[in-house]
């Protein structure tokens, strides 16, 4: 019967499609006092029988629009929105395919200076500098999150990591109401606060709260996106919980509690699983799973089933969080905001791994097996003050406190062969470590406005304490063959200390040589890093019974200091259409090393060098820019690095620094352009980075032939060059009033030529990496969607130097997700991800595929959603890889997470709005 009455609505629909017609408006939007054309209008159609919206567009630079669809309606309404401008309505009868509507005129708004105050219900509106979305006008799954919301958005793409990006350009911090919400995290608001509470969406560019102060420009290249609550959703309470058990003992939990007031803010959650989850999430599959679990193999050929990392990496990870957030305002003048959380997990693994290593003249293999059981606890706290003294002066404050404590327990075997298979050395290590660390940082802003012609003075502080101790077990045997055979046997405690204290002060002075226009900033910047580093290790000494016999050769008593003065300078102009920036500094460096046990390896060396930084952006319109920027950097080898110390703490392979670097210089340029046509639905980005490193340190090893171990050093070489580029071109179709398509076609590669060192032979190796990829998604609203993308990866790699063969790889990945809506509150979900790479050495499975499903009910009148989950439906996940690298190919295995079952019961709880309604609960479709 079901399935009977499920056709019969399919069938409706069909039926009611037929009798849709074609329709296209276009027009032309002006000002009515001059007849200038309005660019960004936002021009859409809603019915007039429930003011549900059909289609939109914004209007072009030269005021144009054109609207097409499909409609059964005989007659709907058309409304302009403009910001500044009277709102437009017109009734428009839907009489035949092309409908011409001319100029549009607008009347300029009584409160046009004011258009913060400004009501809306367009869609999408353009207002300067920020993008706004009307979160009723896009259509979602029930019960969906903000990140649900967000994967509807025109420019907006959502991956699999949660990472946002909006024209290609990445969202590096999400608001509520203007604040920070638990942190700097963005994915615990993304994929824990649900749509029903939001109202707008607004996008910017990425500023500081200064930067914003002053009216500064923000990052161009980074978006932070502000989730704005209505007045009546911000009074009340909201959250979830969520439980399930599975098989194999499997396990999560999780709860969220939301307490709003206005502009007083208190949230908590706490959450915990055992399946490898790192994310605070409520059970869902495509937050849980993620794209953890898919094969996938790497550009270099490296082949890996279900290779995510959490915690002390691959394993198995049980994990548990909590956390609390506090928002509020004191008065006009302080803004005041702070977070905590808990973390801890515990992770077990094993790992398998063989490899064979490439040498100028010869070559060697080394078989490793190792077992690490190790739990880690920590606490971390953050606090954000703003004070506002009155509209020219504002103070920031943010301090953050870290605690953290690790037990790690590791038991490794490692043995190396030649190229005949004859044994040349191995050890074995026993391990236990127990490390504490302690972190305090503070961040202090003061910045004070001079007139309204954008002159002002800003100084930034910025502190941080840094204390880590540690105590280490060590029990190893070395034994190296050959005609020297030597057995080296070490049972030792290692008593670390290690502390840190850095200061940096930045003073700035803005002079407006234009008001508004162009400036000219005058800074300068004093860093001070102090770094005690001390490691007091004893050997067992068995006439006493205790680790009390000092060894000098495995211990250190350093102290770094790192000095940095620079003073800048910097041009900025600022136009309509376009902004630059022009900067250099004059940087003195002094690094010092002081060695308490060997004073003959003291080290001071004074770096100077010129720093350069400038950025160009020009807007051809509201929907595309370019951006362009050059940077000359420079960056002094590490002090490590230049200590002529000998370190032998790893008896085969014994590291010495070099005195006689020289500082690194970096050239890069980067540029990119994004166009987002709102008219044609389609939109465009692209980006590329090049880089030119002279004088960069590499390492320097030497492999002694009979016995294989290494004495490792450094090197400045010349000519390294690298980069990367990208972009993507993605098209909406909408179908008919039910299902739209949306294609997306992208690529994104790499390249680098760099000058390397194998067994003191100098090479130079070059590598270029190119991944077209293609995706679709269809969707039949509350029916079915279907979500395939497919990449493949192409890598070429050539070296100058006889011993190694040019490699090429190939692998494909194909990931197909799909959803589909039964009726009755039923809904199942799959996601399957299938890989094939020929390249692979026979023994390996040249393809794979890793599915996971879900089936949900909605219960409780749809409060409760009950879920079924399978993690691995195929239980093909092996977590053994091949990796192939210039120098080496490895054969590895290790612990991985196994298929199991689970159900998952989630409740969601909501006294917001009125009676306890998140306000205008209808919901809009458009694409």
């Amino acid at each position: 019967m079901r399935k009977l009455l499920f056709a019969v609505t399919i069938l409706c629909s069909l039926l009611s499609f037929s009798q849709s017609k074609d329709f296209k408006i276009s027009g032309k939007i002006v000002a009515e006092e001059d007849n200038t054309p309005l660019e960004a209008a936002t021009v859409y159609l809603e019915r007039e029988k429930d003011s549900s919206l059909v289609s939109y567009t914004i209007s072009d630079k030269e005021g144009s629009f054109q609207l097409e669809d499909k409609t059964s309606d005989q007659n709907l309404n058309l409304l302009v929105s403009y910001v500044g401008y009277q709102s437009y309505k017109q009734k428009v009868a839907i009489n035949k395919n092309n409908i011409e509507l001319g100029e549009i005129k607008l009347k300029v708004s009584s409160n046009a200076l004011e258009e913060v105050l400004i009501k809306t219900s367009a869609p999408v509106t353009i207002k300067k500098d920020t993008l706004e979305f009307n979160v009723k006008s896009f259509k979602t799954k029930k019960d969906a999150t903000v990140e649900d919301l967000l994967k509807q958005l025109p420019g907006v793409e959502v991956d699999e990591e949660g990472k946002i990006t909006v024209n290609g350009k990445e969202v590096n911090q999400i608001l509520v109401n203007g604040k920070p919400f638990f942190g700097n995290d963005p994915s615990i608001t993304t994929k824990n606060l649900t749509k029903e509470i939001i109202e707008k969406i607004q996008v910017v560019d990425t500023k500081t709260k200064s930067e914003a102060f002053t009216g500064e420009e923000g990052d161009a290249e980074n978006k932070t996106i502000n989730l704005t609550i209505k007045e009546e959703n911000n009074k009340g309470v909201f959250g979830r919980v969520a439980a399930g058990a599975g098989t194999d003992k499997r396990y999560e939990f999780a709860g969220m509690f939301n307490h709003f007031n206005n502009d007083q803010r208190f949230s908590a959650l706490v959450g915990g699983n055992n399946i490898n989850s790192p994310g605070f999430s409520f059970g869902e599959i495509e937050k849980m799973f993620g794209s953890g679990g898919s094969t996938s193999w790497n550009s270099n050929g490296s082949f890996s089933i279900n290779g995510r990392q959490f915690g002390g990496g691959q394993g198995i990870t049980t994990s548990k969080l909590a956390g609390a957030n506090f928002a509020d305002n004191y008065g006009k003048a302080l803004e005041a905001s702070a977070d905590y959380f808990y973390s801890g997990s515990s992770s077990e693994n094993e790992s398998n791994s063989q490899r064979e290593t490439i040498l100028s003249d010869s070559r060697f293999f080394t078989n490793s097996r190792s077992r690490s059981v190790s739990e880690s606890n920590s606490h971390t706290a953050n606090a954000d003050f703003e004070i506002e003294i009155d509209t020219t002066f504002m103070i920031n404050v943010r301090p953050r406190f870290s605690f953290t404590k690790t037990n790690t327990d590791y038991v490794s075997n490692d043995e190396t062969l030649d190229e005949d298979q004859v044994l040349t050395n191995q050890s074995s290590l026993n391990s236990f470590v127990e490390n504490q660390a302690n972190n305090f940082t503070n961040e202090i802003s003061a910045t004070k406005k001079f007139g309204n012609k954008g002159a002002f003075l800003r100084l930034n502080l910025d502190n941080s304490i840094n204390n880590n101790e540690s105590d280490d077990y060590i029990n190893s045997v070395a034994e190296v063959f050959g005609t020297n055979p030597e057995t080296i046997v070490r049972d030792q405690f290692t008593d670390g200390d290690n502390n840190s204290t850095n200061l940096r002060a930045d003073l700035e002075y803005r002079l407006p040589i234009k008001a508004k226009e162009i400036f000219v900033k005058f800074g300068y910047q004093y860093q001070n890093n102090k770094d005690e580093n001390k490691q007091s290790t004893f050997d067992f000494n068995n006439a006493t019974n205790a680790y009390d016999d000092f060894n000098l050769a495995l211990s250190t008593d350093f102290e770094y200091t790192d000095t940095r003065n620079s003073p800048g300078i910097e041009l900025s102009i600022r136009k309509e259409k376009w902004f630059a920036r022009f900067g250099a500094d004059y940087v003195a460096r002094t690094l010092k090393n002081n060695d308490g046990l060997r004073p003959q390896f003291n080290v001071e060396r004074d770096f100077k060098a010129v720093e350069l930084n400038s950025s160009f952006r020009y807007s051809f319109s509201k929907n595309s820019t370019v951006y362009v920027s050059y940077n000359l950097s420079n960056r002094p080898p590490a002090l490590r690095q230049l200590q002529a110390f000998e370190d032998v703490s790893n008896p085969l392979n014994t590291v010495i620094g070099n005195p006689n670097l020289s500082p690194t210089n970096s050239h890069s340029v980067y540029a990119n352009f994004n166009s987002f046509n709102w008219q044609e639905k389609t939109g465009f980005f692209f980006y590329s980075n090049f880089t030119i490193t002279n004088d960069a340190v590499v390492s320097r090893t030497t492999i002694d032939p009979e016995t294989l171990t290494r004495i490792t050093t450094y090197d400045n070489v010349n000519g390294n060059k690298n980069g990367y580029f990208g972009g993507s071109f993605r098209k909406k179709f909408k179908i008919d009033s039910l299902r739209s398509f949306r294609a997306r076609v992208g690529m994104w590669g790499n390249f680098s030529e760099n000058i390397n060192y194998n067994n003191d032979v100098q090479y130079s190796s070059k590598r270029l990496g190119f991944n077209p990829n293609l995706g679709f998604d269809y969707i039949h609203n509350n029916v079915f969607e279907f979500r395939p993308r497919y990449r493949i990866s192409l890598t070429n790699n050539k070296y100058d130097i006889d011993a190694f063969e040019d490699r090429n790889f190939t692998s494909h990945n194909l990931d197909l997700n799909t959803a589909f809506f039964l009726p009755k509150g039923f809904e199942w979900r799959n996601d399957i991800a299938y890989n094939y790479n020929p390249n692979v050495a026979e023994g390996f499975q040249k393809d794979a595929w890793f599915w996971n499903a879900s089936v949900s009910y909605s219960v409780l009148k749809d409060k409760g959603l009950l879920t079924l989950k399978v993690y691995d439906l195929l239980n093909q996940n092996t977590n053994a890889r091949r990796t192939a690298t210039l120098d080496y190919i490895e054969d590895t295995q290790s612990t991985v997470l196994r298929q199991y079952f689970m159900l998952n019961f989630s409740w969601k709880f909501n006294s917001i709005g009125p009676k306890g309604e998140s306000g205008d609960s209808s919901m809009y479709f458009i694409d």
